[in-house]
């Protein structure tokens, strides 16, 4: 028998029953958190698994209306969009991601045109789906150039505001392309249209089942860590964010999410600003094939998922997001 005085306060008291657990919960989710990628391929009536991300699918244009209808009943405030963009179609340059016709500004146009504001869009703003090295800029001798680049991603933005996105998401880690693209949709009557900068995205490896579902997998030339960030570091990402806030982010995401909770606490903590998290391929593969060998279950996806709210995320970008009704339940 264990003898001896307790303390006059027993923590256990308020873990003992469900009410009680949930009247003091510190942190929680619903589908208010979550931002829903959707991989966008060329033709009709295309559902096509990706491999990589079991549960992941590219889709034809004519196949996203009936998700975009669900993800709106199901309470998301957002999707991404993301190309997978022909391969006769790319090029040293990246051009396709100037064409008026290509897959992300059609499918702006398709949503807009029947969703109106129903839903928010977020777009990427990026190079590398359209690249035929597969970088996120343009090359000169295996480095990639900065100013050059972001004169490309400024007029890319504007292009997308003008097809209807609501949120630009550059995430190509260009210095100063946040300030550039912020001057340039406000003088040309975006000034509503809101910028989420990628401010703290590492050279991870994390990324390639994403690549697979772009399609730039396998063309990509060395590595991205001449821009990227070292996931080593932690100060250089409060630089990071801080640039970018005085150059007029609206929002700014941590990328990958799950490995740097540690980044999106600090940040959090340090600016005040909406921290949206990126729950990237690698993390999202990792945790489904543990579920399709039995070894993982919904409960840990959910403790996963939690664990970007009690770090401090305002939102999740998550391939989870169209079956939050089966995870949050």
């Amino acid at each position: 028998m264990i003898t001896g005085k307790f303390p006059s306060l027993r923590l256990r008291r308020s873990r003992k029953n469900s009410w009680s657990r949930r009247l003091i919960e510190e942190n929680n989710l619903s589908p208010n958190d979550f931002i829903l990628p959707l991989f966008l391929i060329e033709g009709k009536n295309k559902k096509q698994p990706i491999k990589s991300m079991p549960g992941v699918y590219r889709y034809s244009l004519d196949k996203i209306s009936h998700l975009i209808d669900k993800a709106i009943n199901n309470g998301l405030p957002m999707i991404a969009l993301f190309p997978n963009t022909d391969m006769k179609k790319k090029n040293f340059l990246g051009t396709e991601a100037l064409n008026e016709n290509n897959l992300v500004c059609r499918a702006l146009q398709l949503i807009k045109k029947r969703f109106k504001n129903d839903i928010g869009i977020m777009c990427d703003v990026a190079l590398d789906p359209y690249t035929s090295h597969g970088h996120d800029g343009l090359l000169d001798n295996n480095y990639v150039l900065n100013d050059e680049t972001v004169d490309v991603l400024i007029n890319q933005s504007i292009l997308q505001a003008q097809m209807g996105c609501d949120v630009l998401a550059p995430s190509d880690m260009m210095d100063g392309r946040i300030g550039k693209i912020r001057k340039s949709l406000d003088k040309n009557g975006f000034k509503m249209t809101q910028i989420l900068s990628y401010a703290v995205k590492y050279s991870s490896n994390f990324y390639g089942p994403f690549r697979d579902a772009v399609g730039s997998k396998g063309l990509l030339k060395g590595d991205k860590k001449n821009y990227q960030m070292d996931f080593r570091n932690s100060d250089e990402a409060l630089r990071e964010v801080a640039l970018d806030i005085k150059e007029g982010a609206d929002m700014v995401m941590v990328k990958p999410g799950l490995p740097y909770l540690d980044i999106i606490k600090s940040v959090k903590e340090n600016f005040k600003i909406p921290v949206l998290a990126y729950q990237v391929s690698g993390e999202y593969s990792l945790l489904s094939n543990g579920i399709n060998n039995k070894l993982i279950n919904k409960d840990v996806i959910l403790e996963s998922l939690i664990s970007f709210k009690r770090a401090g995320a305002n939102a999740i970008v998550s391939y989870y997001a169209d079956r939050l009704d089966k995870i949050l339940d």
